[in-house]
């Protein structure tokens, strides 16, 4: 089976990035590389972590705040839990989230799943390209939402209508220019329909 083995975010400033992410508790999840692509607005992407409680999302949004993340959208209730949503320095877009709504316990800092979020403008048409290159299904609600199966302690991919992924990070779907995203895959070097770059890379989780 082949699945996402690395996520590798471009960056201008790849000190700071580095400095950030470390901070963040994402020092060893997520790989930098220097680029100077030109880009604006939305990428096309997040990056969602999947916790416990919401004491633990709002301490991985504290950790991002003090580090010098901004507020996308604040950390409130909702229908499937709890979560918030941020954006790194170098433009990233992080959603911090749990299907809890009440705290069990003291915060742990512990992040149960991450799954990068890719904005597509035909979720079936996608999830056919990507069984094609090897992945198998996790999860599918239609054209709705795709996911992945993934190795045990590794990042999941998952699909999600453009439109419908930015409306739910609360920012505007209008972008352009480079994802500063790469994909590693066992499955070598290629780009998806949305544009959004693979390259070979070994099969070990990353995290």
């Amino acid at each position: 089976m082949n699945s996402l083995a690395s996520v590798t975010l471009e960056v201008a400033d790849h000190t700071a990035a580095d400095r950030f992410y470390t901070a963040f508790g994402l020092g060893a999840q997520v790989r930098l590389q220097a680029s100077e692509a030109p880009t604006s607005g939305f990428r096309g992407f997040a990056l969602a972590l999947t916790v416990s409680q919401p004491a633990t999302v709002n301490a991985l949004i504290g950790a991002a705040l003090d580090a010098g993340a901004t507020t996308v959208k604040p950390a409130s209730k909702s229908f499937w839990g709890y979560g918030g949503v941020v954006r790194a320095p170098d433009g990233t877009i992080w959603k911090i989230a749990t299907s809890a709504k009440k705290d069990t316990g003291p915060d742990t800092r512990q992040i149960d799943e991450i799954v990068l979020l890719l904005g597509t403008a035909d979720v079936s048409a996608s999830k056919r390209f990507y069984v094609g290159h090897g992945l198998a299904v996790a999860k599918s609600f239609g054209s709705k939402y795709v996911q992945f199966d993934a190795p045990s302690g590794g990042i999941k991919l998952a699909l999600y209508g453009r439109s419908a992924l930015a409306k739910d990070l609360g920012v505007p779907a209008d972008g352009a220019g480079s994802h500063r995203l790469v994909l590693g895959s066992g499955a070598g070097a290629f780009t998806d329909p949305d544009g959004f770059a693979w390259e070979a890379a070994s099969m070990a989780p990353t995290i």
